[in-house]
């Protein structure tokens, strides 16, 4: 399958935080975007919020200036750590009030988030969603209506 630089750099970035237990929602440098940009917290400054959509003055300016961190706009940016909180069961912004899930580094809580994360990075870059196997569930009297070489290939 033919992807962007961008969503091929993240996607390598994400796999590899997830299996080394380096992926934290509640931490700037080791939640999605985090770990997207080479675990800098810098981003955080594009927002007022942690898993807010408003952009902050700096995160205007950027905007406005057309600049990209790892190939993403700040409003990309913010964008990937909304979806990826919300599916993590948070409710954002994040406040130390509102709600949260039990075991926010749970593998089964992170794993929900990528792959809600996975599918707006594919959806920014016009590609389907690398991670949708459904198709290979379909059946057609009885048989398989695709197979996996299909897939792989």
């Amino acid at each position: 399958m033919k992807t962007t630089r961008r969503l091929e750099q993240a996607l390598i970035k994400l796999y590899n935080a997830y299996h080394n237990n380096l992926l934290n929602p509640e931490d700037c440098k080791a939640c999605a975007v985090g770990n997207i940009l080479d675990n800098h917290d810098s981003w955080k400054h594009l927002t007022e919020g942690h898993g807010s959509l408003k952009l902050s003055y700096v995160g205007r300016v950027h905007e406005n200036l057309g600049r990209k961190f790892n190939g993403y706009t700040p409003l990309e940016i913010l964008q990937i750590e909304k979806v990826f909180l919300d599916a993590c069961g948070f409710s954002t912004p994040l406040c130390h009030y509102n709600k949260r899930p039990k075991n926010p580094t749970s593998k089964d809580i992170l794993f929900d988030g990528l792959s809600a994360v996975i599918a707006l990075l594919c959806e920014f870059d016009n590609i389907k969603n690398v991670m949708d196997f459904s198709k290979l569930f379909e059946q057609e009297n009885g048989f398989p209506t695709y197979h996996l070489e299909t897939f792989l290939a």
